[in-house]
């Protein structure tokens, strides 16, 4: 771990706060130490990263409102911000995790990232205090605050998707979460965009509401509305289900009415 602590010009007093924070839960298990992994760190983590970072836009602008404020936080600390923030210092390389996490491409995998780059945090805190965290998270962080400083506006790229498509078709985007992992504290998210029967993005968060905007993000990146769709096939005429007020009855061929008899009935003879 020691070219981990180059890396982020930080060495820890208790190296086994590093090793935790380092630990996949998947790993832990196989080990079976259930306690020993970098979740308890990572929710840890997440709070001392909350408030170095809005204490830094605080300060950073003294004009705006709490609303614009915990707008641009939460662009700090999205799930694509950590993870960019977690590939700066190429945190997926010191990950420990086990077999199975290994073999499925964990260690790369953007949830994995997320969270041990909150739990790196967490870590930091508990081996030198706020100071430490605090140096350490401006200075990974640095880069993205200045892109938030230069682009302080709010960012709505679902209203800015509706607002394409609708401009081509009466049909509006419709938003799907697929998968939701984590504990109920910090549960993370996936969710797709689909349009005229297709994926136009997908995207992850900490929220269905991160999730969904993610996805519109990566639906204006990719602009698939411009790739024109393969044509449905044809349902076959089995599958068709007509409307019960459009259905009619097989017209069917009315019965002549019983024509009354015309031979006299027989007369009997009085005995």
């Amino acid at each position: 771990m020691k070219s981990l602590e180059n890396r982020i010009s930080y060495k820890f007093r208790n190296s086994l706060l590093l090793a935790e924070a380092m630990t996949h839960p998947s790993l832990a298990y196989e080990t079976q130490k259930p306690h020993f992994d970098n979740q308890r760190l990572e929710f840890l983590g997440d709070a001392v990263l909350q408030l170095v970072l809005t204490r830094a836009l605080y300060l950073r602008f003294p004009k705006f409102n709490e609303g614009k404020l915990t707008k641009l936080r939460s662009r700090l600390v999205s799930r694509d911000a950590l993870v960019t923030y977690s590939l700066a210092i190429k945190l997926g390389k010191y990950l420990m995790v086990g077999r199975g996490e290994e073999s499925s491409g964990g260690r790369d995998r953007p949830s994995n990232l997320a969270d041990a780059f909150e739990a790196l945090v967490g870590a930091i805190y508990l081996d030198s205090g706020l100071e430490a965290a605090n140096d350490f998270i401006l200075m990974i962080c640095s880069n993205q605050i200045e892109r938030v400083a230069e682009e302080p506006s709010e960012q709505n790229p679902k209203g800015e998707l509706q607002e394409i498509l609708q401009a081509i078709s009466n049909q509006s985007p419709a938003y799907r979460i697929i998968s939701q992992e984590g504990p109920d504290h910090c549960k993370d998210f996936e969710a797709v965009v689909e349009w005229e029967r297709r994926i136009l993005g997908q995207g992850a968060g900490k929220s269905k509401k991160e999730a969904e905007s993610e996805a519109a993000l990566n639906a204006l990146t990719n602009r698939l509305w411009l790739v024109e769709a393969k044509p449905a096939p044809e349902p076959s005429t089995a599958s068709l289900v007509t409307p019960k007020s459009l259905k009619k009855s097989p017209a069917r061929k009315k019965k002549p009415p019983a024509r009354a008899s015309t031979a006299a009935a027989p007369i009997q003879a009085n005995s």
